[in-house]
């Protein structure tokens, strides 16, 4: 519109134009450059999240899952006395199916007897009666250990803190490229973040048959995060 109207006018003027006269009015758009900065800080967790349960047989559907209930309620006992509070522990999955079997004469399958299952995911905040807990919950029953995971009960002063070094990392990154090319950085135009918490190293744990307690290796819990940044360029 602004270019239309100065047309109009240098032809009331008697002057002849062209659109290129105005091209070098046009603003052009500032080159920009987008890092990513990272950062990842170990930190010894205090907190172990346990999958286990116990499996159960019986000749009737009934009696497999009267001698599951038994032992489950011994296990809950256990963890009561052991100080895991009711809400540190839930009910994850809960089976009972037909065991299946190939028949004696080898032509098909029929049921002898029946499985049930009953799962519990537990959270263990006292890491160090971790193995005594896990020893005295197999000798009450439970014989289906599922997974183990560290992590930490508050994980926020972790991740700010990580935050705060990603961003100094990107920054870092952007000087040094704006510079080696010979540039200055401008305004940041955008921020935005990703992030994972991942255990390192594996929780290492085996199944005991004797009276000492399992061995648990907590290792550590590494928090990071990403942020991408783009700032905008400068002669």
């Amino acid at each position: 519109m602004r270019i239309l109207f100065q047309l109009l006018l240098a032809g009331l003027l008697g002057l002849t134009v062209t659109t290129a006269a105005f091209a070098d009015s046009t603003p052009t758009a500032a080159p920009t450059i987008t890092v990513t900065g990272s950062a990842a800080i170990a930190a010894v967790p205090d907190l172990a999240t346990i999958t286990l349960g116990v499996t159960t047989n019986g000749a009737t559907a009934s009696a497999a899952m009267a001698a599951n209930s038994a032992a489950v309620s011994a296990v809950m006992t256990r963890l009561q006395a052991a100080g895991i509070a009711a809400r540190d522990y839930q009910t994850s999955s809960l089976s009972l199916n037909p065991n299946w079997v190939t028949n004696a004469a080898g032509t098909g399958s029929e049921i002898k007897g029946y499985v049930a299952g009953n799962m519990l995911t537990i959270r263990v905040r006292a890491l160090d009666q971790l193995g005594i807990v896990l020893d005295a919950l197999i000798a009450d029953g439970v014989n289906t250990l599922n997974s183990l995971t560290f992590g930490l009960q508050n994980t926020r002063p972790t991740e700010d803190e990580a935050r705060k070094q990603a961003v100094t990392d990107a920054m870092a990154r952007a000087q040094l490229i704006a510079t080696a090319s010979g540039s200055k950085l401008g305004r940041i135009l955008s921020i935005s973040e990703g992030g994972s918490v991942a255990p390192f190293p594996g929780p290492m744990y085996r199944m005991a048959a004797d009276s000492a307690a399992v061995p648990v290796a907590q290792g550590e819990v590494e928090i990071s995060a990403a942020i991408t940044m783009v700032f905008e360029l400068q002669p």
